[in-house]
């Protein structure tokens, strides 16, 4: 089992940045491909960004391309997403997700274990 902790969320204005942080027990996270995604009320769970566990590389969502960066780091058993050049509509519930040893999904159903998630609200 692996338990995910979300972290980092906040109130920001436009323009603004964020780093949110995920971190994991239970098990180690360098076989796991992570990934967040975000939900805002009475929608469905948007992928933002995935890293996978083999190859370190990275996936984002068109919405989110060259504002975002995820990066792991395994020694902490830590997953970040560092958001710049934040938007009122970035706004939402960001979550962690996890799945063993399988390369990236923007699919949220693929993953296995999920963080219980942390507010990002943007302001303009």
């Amino acid at each position: 089992q692996v338990q995910l902790v979300d972290s980092g969320g906040g109130s920001v204005q436009a323009g603004g940045s964020l780093t949110l942080s995920c971190e994991a027990s239970g098990r180690r996270l360098s076989r796991y491909t992570m990934a967040w995604f975000r939900q805002t009320p009475g929608t469905a769970h948007e992928f933002v960004a995935a890293i996978n566990w083999s190859t370190d590389s990275s996936y984002y969502s068109d919405s989110v391309t060259g504002r975002f960066t995820i990066s792991r780091d395994n020694a902490k058993n830590t997953v970040y997403l560092q958001m710049n050049s934040l938007k009122p509509e970035d706004t939402a519930v960001y979550s962690c997700a996890a799945r063993f040893l399988y390369g990236w999904s923007s699919i949220p159903n693929d993953y296995n274990y999920w963080g219980q998630g942390t507010q990002v609200t943007v302001s303009s």
